[in-house]
């Protein structure tokens, strides 16, 4: 199965893809950014948002699909944030056209638990300049986060709300949800 770990930036999804990587020995852990990433390189400027390549989005799927073979049938956890509804069916359809298992896992809080989230991280300890982009960068997406899971993701995805879990509950929840526990 691909686990797809969704949810606002910053609101804990690659804390709950290392939890789940530690739960699950076969699992491994795709970072679709890389990705982005690389077509940004081979491209510089012309996407402000690498979701927004073309090519980006099947490039996901099919390495999700490839990792999923490589990895002989074991879980594949992917977190990131997906807020078009278009992008998402683009990639979860090509992956479930594979013939592969997907679990749209959706991390949620109310807006105020995101935003004081937000405020206390600290992405780079050694430099708040640069953690303060980060959490400059999260707290503009978050009135997008909050549309998108208004007019689709709470339909699409399995919604664990994170409000007032820990990390270790959140885990928790989110194997009860893809059937481990």
């Amino acid at each position: 199965m691909i686990v797809w770990i969704n949810g606002p930036f910053g609101g804990g999804k690659t804390t709950l893809a290392t939890a789940l990587q530690q739960e699950l020995s076969e699992a491994v852990l795709f970072d679709a950014e890389e990705i982005g990433f690389l077509l940004r390189q081979v491209f510089p400027g012309k996407y402000k948002d690498f979701q927004d390549f073309p090519s980006w989005r099947p490039l996901v799927a099919q390495f999700a699909v490839h990792c999923h073979r490589e990895n002989d049938g074991q879980p594949v956890l992917i977190p990131l944030t997906l807020l078009r509804d278009d992008y998402a069916a683009e990639i979860h359809g090509g992956i479930r056209t594979a013939g592969i298992p997907l679990q749209h896992l959706l991390l949620h809080a109310d807006p105020d638990t995101i935003s004081a989230r937000i405020d206390a991280s600290m992405e780079f300890p050694d430099d708040e300049v640069r953690s303060e982009k980060v959490r400059a960068f999260r707290r503009r997406k978050l009135p997008v986060y909050t549309e998108a899971f208004t007019d689709w993701l709470a339909a699409d995805a399995e919604v664990i709300d994170t409000t007032h879990l820990t990390p270790r509950q959140v885990a928790d929840q989110a194997l009860k949800t893809i059937g481990v526990l």
